[in-house]
């Protein structure tokens, strides 16, 4: 049985994890701190400087703005939010920008309102916004977590500061820390679903809402509506079409909001439409809809906590590991059948690279639900990817825990290159 302090430990993980947010977290993120900076400016902006890490860059460079009327880049987001921005609704922060905004913006991108930097030497997540106005000035930092806002000034004075969380887990009594497989089962078996229903219901409604935008609509390049069309519509495929649908929409500037995991909208989409679309075919309660979704999202938080929030591993592996994971406790999988998908998810498709946020997330949404599937049918079969091989070890929190060392360290250099090769940074032709 689960002792109290665990219960309410994993219950706070979700309350703090399971959190609204319009379009990719990156842009959004820079979108924020830019209205925060207007805000304390306290009048009307003239100029705005960005900078931020290389993994901002990355994510930002290839991905549409939400609601900016098909704009990309760190200044359409930086402008928008100071434009049109509301710095109360944190990452829904551009959700009421209106036509007058979005034109501003586009003039203001034209006029190079904004200057953008790369920030070095500084966490993965950095974002630093400076905002000019004829007779003030003000900045507003964000460190490791998308909404941490960990310095602002204002005329150079420094007028709020904390030290940042750790990058693993946002400042909070939650501990990330004591999660364990096991444990997570067992709070997934005994949480009253009354302290957990509302923020799944809504996960449920708002990341189900967009996958479908993505699978009636042209959005991206159309993974999820390809997979529908070629693949057919048994459970496995619309469970792979419809993550990927999701991620789509998201990532084409769909201003419908998901519900996140992991400080990620498509991580969010992908702990969740695999398990709705079993849930369904396998008509299973909503009870016990909620309980998988509860295994699907610790499970996917669990593998994170060791990776970090950006870093060249792809996230929709550890959020496919959790999605699969779910699948099989909803098939009745005991600690050994959930363990074997996890470790048969991240055997097969852990090494898939994070280039930034862009359409062809979507396709590496299907690809890691399509092999979080078959790790879930061969646990079922008591088949697995065993210790010694590779990273694996007998272990699944010791396979967990390597693949984190291998995301968080091992692919530091990785993330370095990736990052140069989509600025120019480097002549890939003279290194072959």
């Amino acid at each position: 049985m689960i002792s109290r302090e665990l219960y309410d430990n994993y219950t706070a993980i979700l309350r703090e994890e399971l959190v609204p947010a319009m379009g990719c977290t990156e842009p959004i993120a820079i979108a924020y701190a830019a209205a925060k900076a207007r805000s304390v400016l306290g009048e009307e902006v003239t100029s705005l400087r960005v900078s931020c890490s290389g993994n901002i860059i990355k994510n930002v460079k290839g991905v549409i703005v939400p609601n900016s009327g098909g704009q990309k880049g760190i200044e359409a987001a930086a402008i928008l939010g100071a434009v049109g921005g509301n710095s109360d609704r944190e990452l829904e922060v551009i959700a009421g920008a209106d036509d007058k905004a979005r034109a501003l913006t586009r003039k203001l991108v034209r006029e190079k309102f904004c200057n953008v930097s790369l920030a070095e030497d500084v966490p993965n997540l950095y974002i630093e916004v400076a905002a000019q106005g004829k007779a003030h000035s003000s900045s507003v930092r964000i460190e490791n977590h998308h909404t941490e806002i960990t310095r602002i000034s204002r005329d150079g004075v420094i007028v709020y500061e904390h030290a940042p969380a750790e990058a693993e887990s946002p400042s909070s009594s939650a501990d990330r820390s004591k999660m364990k497989l096991c444990t997570i089962l067992e709070y997934a078996d005994s949480v009253k679903i009354e302290d957990v229903e509302e923020m799944l219901a809504r996960q449920i409604e708002y990341n189900s809402r967009i996958s479908q935008e993505g699978i009636d609509n042209k959005w991206g390049a159309c993974v999820g509506k390809t997979i529908i069309e070629t693949w057919g519509n048994d459970v496995r495929s619309c469970a792979c079409a419809r993550a990927a649908a999701g991620s789509d929409a998201r990532m084409s500037g769909c201003p419908l909001p998901v519900i996140i995991n992991s400080g990620s909208g498509n991580q969010g989409i992908t702990v969740t439409m695999p398990v709705v679309e079993y849930a369904e075919q396998w008509r299973i309660s909503r009870e016990k809809l909620y309980r998988c979704l509860v295994v699907s999202n610790l499970v996917s938080i669990y593998i994170k906590h060791y990776i970090g929030s950006l870093s060249a591993f792809c996230g929709a592996v550890s959020a496919s590991a959790g999605a699969g994971a779910a699948i099989t406790y909803m098939a009745g999988g005991d600690y050994a059948s959930v363990g074997r998908t996890i470790t048969n998810t991240l055997a097969n498709v852990g090494g898939i690279v994070c280039d930034g946020a862009k359409p062809s997330c979507a396709a590496k949404i299907a690809s890691s639900v399509h092999a979080a599937i078959l790790a879930h049918y061969m646990s079922m079969n008591d088949d697995e990817f065993r210790g010694g091989e590779g990273f694996v070890e007998d272990d699944v929190e010791e396979t967990i825990k390597n693949m984190g060392y291998i995301g968080k360290i091992g692919m530091k250099e990785t993330d370095r290159e990736i990052l140069n090769v989509m600025i120019d940074r480097v002549d890939v032709e003279s290194c072959l």
